[in-house]
């Protein structure tokens, strides 16, 4: 897991991904992220490099999403 959270914060200071974490499901936890990339094959080919995910340890899924609004820490400093 130190790998795969390394790899995550690797990927987080590229860009990658916007957010990051575990949700604390009912149910039980699973980890989240939303990324920004061109297409969904980008976001596969970060996915089924993850450390966890070579391992066998992890799985994912893919949902697209489409930005209606967003806000967020650092916005006002970038534009």
């Amino acid at each position: 897991m130190q790998e795969h959270v390394r790899y995550t914060q690797e990927k987080f200071l590229a860009g990658k991904v916007l957010l990051y974490g575990p949700v604390m499901a009912p149910e039980g936890a699973f980890g989240m992220a939303v990324f920004a990339v061109a297409d969904e094959a980008e976001v596969r080919e970060v996915l089924e490099n993850d450390p966890t995910v070579l391992g066998g340890l992890n799985t994912f899924e893919v949902c697209p999403m489409r930005v209606g609004a967003a806000q967020g820490f650092g916005l006002a400093e970038k534009q």
